[in-house]
């Protein structure tokens, strides 16, 4: 039976929280419910979206090509968050792409759904200004650190951002289980160097691998590197 957004907690998370039992009713009613298999695309960049997705369950990756064709992952999306808000408010093409990392169940809403209770609710409003700056401030937060951080402090940040986030496996392990090029992408680097750096990492005492899986083993560590000590 597919959930109703009146009955579900998901949208404690989001600008939805918002919405009168009567509008989350007429959400509910046109929203439809879809899987999305890992290494799928939800959209691209460029494109014109519908709609907005509700991630129920599963992460993706928010990701923009360079000229050169370099993929730069932004953002990490997960349980509760809304993705799209920008394209369709604005009425513009897609900034970023967004690819499943894990297997996914979404939520999609139609865009006179969004806009209309834009015009009719302002605390629905209100909520999603509040969320979009938030995505600001991240967005912020990634120029800085990709301009004055190091390739080995960004690493350093990402898994300790990921074991905050998604936590570990009963083995030490990060439960959120990335591609070495995830990896290189998210932190601004070539993969080569990036598995360079893994490898250092670990003889360093700092992180345990078992083969795609990376485990922290210090984690003072690694903040001490993010900090510059």
């Amino acid at each position: 039976m597919e959930s109703r957004c009146e009955n579900c907690i998901i949208r404690q998370f989001n600008s939805l929280r918002a919405l009168s039992k009567e509008e989350l009713i007429k959400v509910s009613n046109a929203k439809t419910s879809k899987k999305v298999k890992k290494g799928d695309a939800l959209f691209l960049e460029g494109q014109k979206l519908d709609g907005v997705y509700c991630v129920r369950n599963g992460v993706s990756k928010l990701s923009k090509l360079s000229s050169n064709g370099k993929e730069q992952i932004v953002k990490l999306t997960s349980i509760g968050e809304i993705m799209g808000q920008r394209s369709v408010i604005a009425e513009d093409y897609t900034n970023l792409s967004a690819t499943a990392i894990n297997d996914m169940e979404v939520c999609f809403i139609p865009k006179e759904i969004i806009t209309n209770t834009l015009n009719t609710n302002p605390y629905f409003s209100l909520e999603v200004l509040r969320h979009m700056a938030h995505d600001l401030k991240e967005a912020d937060d990634v120029i800085v650190n990709m301009s004055q951080k190091t390739v080995k402090q960004r690493l350093a940040e990402a898994l300790l951002y990921l074991k905050k986030n998604y936590g570990e496996d009963d083995n030490g392990f990060l439960q959120l289980s990335l591609s070495r090029d995830d990896y290189a992408n998210i932190v601004g680097a070539a993969t080569e160097s990036l598995i360079r750096m893994i490898s250092e990492f670990k003889k360093k005492g700092l992180l345990k691998t078992e083969g795609k899986k990376i485990g922290i083993v210090n984690e003072c560590a690694l903040k001490e590197l993010v900090d510059g000590f």
